[in-house]
């Protein structure tokens, strides 16, 4: 198979002889903006992330096999790649342990009151806080219960919460109280201590989190993103926070990215802020590289239709 890797892959220079070995031809787009390398014919599968942003995805007439480097599949042309029967892809497991630990570390950072002592080090001020909280005994929601969410589900139930999941496909799982359908989804909110969002985003997830439901959430909760931006409708969140209806909120991604200096979530308080930055940890690498090579692997052993399948 023909081959293109873009710079998204950063293993890529490490596994050329690997690819070599498994039969593949390669070409490497260091940029996914920039002009591509070869002719566009020429690629039968592709390992990026947002290419088809920069480059149509039709003009890839003999694609057959797609590799993300991203867990989520928001970037692609999803309707035109299952119209066309394109193998496809994504990193699933490889961003789940940071994700978790950012969620983990995201949710005691507000507990224990962190951003405040640490401007009071700065300030050299002596001030005891009296009113830190525990983990011990929270509930949790997590609301897609995929790898990250499964991950972030080991982690509470480590500290003593009580975790409940609400997924498309319900199911038993060790790490959960329980997993239960969509149709539970607004019952739980009232409940629960912590929400967390695992959920991809699709037409059906956007803004799932409106201003309707907000309204559900008890005034001690804690909302964490580390899924996407626009599955939270930001000024109702903005409010809600603004107004202390809920105790605060840990946003690693958001509608608009880069986040306007001029968005009032900088300068909160209750808000721990980070640039889509929750997936990032030293053992990605391998374990993107291992995710990429072993797909490879199995497409070749199910032989030349598998791209299809």
């Amino acid at each position: 198979m023909n081959i293109l890797a873009t710079g998204a892959w950063q293993g890529y220079s490490d596994n050329q002889n690997v690819l070599k070995e498994l039969g593949h031809e390669t070409a490497y787009l260091p940029w996914e903006k920039d002009p591509l390398p070869v002719d566009p014919a020429w690629v039968e599968g592709i390992i990026g992330n947002g290419i088809f942003q920069s480059h149509p995805i039709g003009e890839f007439t003999n694609l057959k096999y797609i590799q993300l480097t991203s867990a989520g599949y928001d970037r692609v042309p999803m309707d035109y790649v299952k119209e066309h029967g394109i193998a496809i892809h994504n990193a699933r497991g490889v961003y789940s342990i940071p994700m978790a630990e950012f969620a983990v570390s995201g949710v005691l950072s507000l507990y224990k009151k962190l951003p405040v002592f640490f401007r009071n080090q700065c300030a050299k001020l002596w001030e005891k806080q009296r009113d830190l909280m525990e983990l011990y005994g929270k509930s949790v929601l997590i609301l897609g219960c995929g790898s990250v969410g499964t991950e972030c589900a080991k982690r509470f139930a480590a500290f003593g919460c009580g975790v409940r999941g609400i997924d498309l496909y319900p199911r038993e799982d060790a790490a959960y109280k329980e997993i239960l359908g969509m149709e539970r989804f607004e019952k739980l909110l009232p409940e629960s201590d912590i929400i967390i969002i695992a959920l991809p985003l699709t037409e059906n997830t956007r803004h799932l989190l409106d201003r309707e439901r907000l309204d559900l959430l008890k005034p001690g909760a804690v909302l964490v993103n580390i899924s996407r931006g626009a599955v939270i409708d930001t000024s109702a969140l903005t409010d809600a926070l603004k107004e202390r209806k809920i105790r605060g909120a840990v946003l690693d991604v958001f509608e608009e990215e880069p986040l306007s200096p001029e968005n009032p979530l900088w300068e909160m308080e209750n808000v721990i802020l980070t640039p889509h930055n929750s997936f990032t940890g030293e053992g990605n690498r391998e374990r993107l590289d291992r995710v990429i090579i072993e797909n490879l692997k199995k497409a070749a052993l199910r032989g030349p239709s598998a791209a299809g399948s």
